[in-house]
């Protein structure tokens, strides 16, 4: 994801645009709207949690807590549309990859009723595999936190 010469912000960016950038849908897709784009560097996502998410009827009934792997997992998703938006790859099938998780640590517990700031940032662009620095806030305060490996690919041959 080499830089452009004039790479401007972009943003906010409705759940159309999300929906065009990636192949999740629901009830996997985990990012509601971006608010901030920066091609090449980084991404600002927004997620409504609510308590009609699936994952809320067996984790854990009586204390739904979001499962942190689904906070990772936004965090993966966030990368995925910055890649997408910042290579002008939506609509072209390619597909972002996880390849590793670093260091994931998770700090508060994640309840229903919240609106998580999902803040991705480009670590490093070797050019199909990058590495991202991210975190889930919760009014400013860190809720998880993890670096990670994607590459980029095209999919899998039917």
């Amino acid at each position: 994801m080499n830089p452009g010469p004039a790479d401007a912000v972009i943003g906010p960016l409705d759940i159309r645009r999300v929906m065009a950038a990636l192949p999740h849908r629901y009830p996997f897709l985990l990012i509601d709207r971006i608010e901030e784009l920066v091609p090449h560097q980084r991404i600002v996502a927004i997620k409504a949690v609510t308590i009609n998410e699936p994952f809320f009827q067996g984790h854990f009934p009586g204390r739904p807590i979001m499962p942190g792997v689904l906070l990772v997992e936004a965090m993966a998703q966030a990368s995925g549309v910055l890649a997408v938006e910042s290579l002008g790859l939506a609509g072209t099938g390619k597909l972002v990859y996880f390849m590793a998780i670093d260091g994931a640590k998770f700090r508060r517990p994640v309840e229903p009723g919240v609106l998580l700031r999902i803040e991705v940032e480009l670590v490093q662009d070797r050019g199909k595999v990058c590495k991202f620095a991210g975190r889930v806030l919760i009014d400013g305060k860190v809720a998880a936190e993890t670096g990670f490996t994607a590459m980029i690919a095209d999919p899998p041959a039917d």
